[in-house]
């Protein structure tokens, strides 16, 4: 059985510590998300790698610029053969098609599923005014869950808190993918908005990315198969 709805962030600051937890773990255990600190430290060789292995890579480098620059990195990303791919919902609905197009350029089989980030889930209310955006958290999730989808994006990012009002207002395919998810147990490290795998899964979220409560697990391997069997009550 295969668990990409399981997603693991290698938050890892270089290539040789994320492959010591690869080298434990097959293909179809969980998909890998790559992020900012491990882009730039390995490169897109490391993604390649983890491609050649049979792993599907989500790339996490949330997109924000002018439209043709993102489309060009979409298409970079895509030529890398990612799993998915994202950007930011703030970033507007003419860059978010810009991404869009320049995905649907390649054939059907290279193709990585692009999805927006709606609010991070290290930010509630305060942090959000900060930086001049108004309104509940939940009001703009909504907004932006709703541009992405008028993008034609495939989901977006979110909280599970947002995830029953993201799938009311979208196609039943729309991909809701939630980092911050926490076993009751565990450590809520930097995230704000946070739910257990179980809850998420009945909150209708599609896929969960998990990083620090598997990768500084004692036994990674053994949390990975905790949050699989929460998530997909297999």
């Amino acid at each position: 059985m295969t668990h990409h709805k399981v997603i693991i962030a290698l938050d890892y600051p270089s290539p040789d510590l994320a492959l010591q937890f690869v080298d434990k773990i097959q293909p179809e255990a969980c998909a890998l998300k790559v992020g900012f600190e491990l882009f730039v430290t390995a490169g897109p060789v490391f993604v390649e790698n983890l491609v050649a292995r049979g792993f599907k890579v989500f790339l996490d480098l949330k997109f924000h610029d002018i439209p043709n620059t993102v489309a060009q990195a979409c298409a970079a990303a895509a030529r890398l053969g990612v799993w998915m791919i994202n950007v930011h919902a703030l970033g507007g609905i003419p860059m978010m098609q810009a991404a869009r197009e320049a995905i649907d350029k390649f054939d059907v089989q290279q193709q990585p599923h692009l999805i927006a980030v709606t609010v991070l889930t290290s930010m509630n209310q305060v942090t959000l005014g900060s930086i001049g955006v108004h309104g509940e958290v939940n009001q703009v999730v909504s907004q932006w869950a709703a541009m992405a989808q008028q993008a034609k994006l495939d989901g977006v990012v979110s909280s599970a808190q947002e995830a029953a009002m993201i799938r009311a207002q979208t196609d039943p395919e729309f991909m809701i993918v939630t980092p911050g998810i926490r076993m009751p147990s565990d450590s809520k490290d930097d995230q704000h908005r946070i739910v257990s795998p179980s809850d998420a899964l009945d909150l209708g979220v599609t896929h969960i990315v998990v990083g620090r409560p598997i990768t500084q697990a004692q036994d990674p391997c053994a949390a990975l198969e905790t949050f699989v069997t929460a998530f997909t009550r297999a």
